[in-house]
């Protein structure tokens, strides 16, 4: 258990790689992550909720019934089994709550899948 505060804009400074995002802590059952993105990702779903927050910027998540706009200080959650494409335009640096068994991008394989393992580096 970490024992001061996490400045998270100071952590996600750090990052330096797009749609790779990096676990800053844990809460019960689930990974806090923070990434910083650009551009398109992939489309894919989960097994579990995906909670996203934007800390900076502005992202577009696409799903195939509609689409939602979540600007700095804003949340969304993806509900289980939902396809989602998250966009944004201009850099953007997000907040994530998982499962700690949620993987990257679903059941889909993509370039810009990252492993677990690969997600608990330390920054």
């Amino acid at each position: 258990m970490k024992k001061t505060a996490v400045n998270l804009l100071a952590t996600a400074a750090k990052i330096t790689e797009h749609w790779s995002p990096r676990v800053v802590g844990e809460v019960d059952d689930s990974y806090v992550k923070i990434a910083k993105v650009k551009g398109e990702f992939t489309w894919h779903d989960h097994q579990e909720d995906e909670f996203f927050m934007v800390l900076e910027g502005q992202l577009t998540i696409h799903m195939e019934d509609h689409t939602v706009t979540i600007n700095a200080g804003e949340f969304y959650v993806v509900p289980k089994g939902v396809m989602h494409n998250p966009v944004a335009q201009e850099e953007c640096t997000v907040l994530l709550f998982e499962k700690k068994s949620t993987l990257h991008t679903g059941q889909v394989q993509a370039d810009l899948t990252k492993s677990i393992s690969d997600q608990l580096q330390p920054l």
